[in-house]
């Protein structure tokens, strides 16, 4: 079987045996908190950036960086992106005790559609399960994963290739005797 074919299976795989719980639902309706060593606000073009071991929390949802920028609409948090070395997101899965968390060099986080796509040795981590690549596009309505593996030789750190760790959904969690 080729490495192409192998690849598409554990995507597939991945996709399949995850849960169909969904991020947080109730952390929509909560206010976000945001904090930083320093903010410069642009009120006219509702747009702030934060710098300095900045972190932003809704409800479970949690992001770090050194660098954010934060977009409104409205007067309502919309999109952000963070800079980070490296910028983190954890969020509770919805009816789950098990957290959705992620890491790369920087996230777009789209606060309207629940989407994150990180960049630069990304790794998205989805209980004991983890993907690794040099982009992940993340749905956390869906838990949909979209994962590339960069080109190899190129200015972009990684080996150019997809990596995931997929746990049997089965196992037992005791240890054996």
């Amino acid at each position: 079987m080729s490495n192409n074919k192998l690849l598409r299976l554990a995507l597939l795989t991945l996709l399949l045996v995850s849960p169909l719980a969904r991020a947080e639902k109730a952390d929509r309706d909560k206010p976000v908190y945001l904090e930083a060593d320093n903010v410069v606000v642009d009120d006219a073009k509702q747009v702030s950036v934060y710098t300095g071991k900045v972190v932003i929390t809704q409800g479970t949802l949690m992001i770090r960086g050194d660098k954010v920028t934060v977009w409104q609409d409205n007067g309502a948090f919309d999109h952000g992106t963070v800079i980070g070395q490296p910028a983190y997101f954890r969020q509770k899965r919805d009816n789950s005790e098990e957290y959705v968390q992620g890491w790369a060099q920087r996230i777009d986080y789209n606060a309207k559609d629940n989407k994150a796509d990180l960049y630069t040795q990304a790794k998205v981590k989805n209980g004991e399960d983890e993907v690794h690549g040099d982009v992940i596009h993340y749905d956390a309505n869906t838990e949909h994963y979209q994962v590339e593996g960069g080109q190899r030789n190129s200015a972009t750190p990684g080996s150019g290739r997809v990596r995931a760790v997929i746990q049997p959904k089965n196992k037992d969690t005791k240890p054996a005797p």
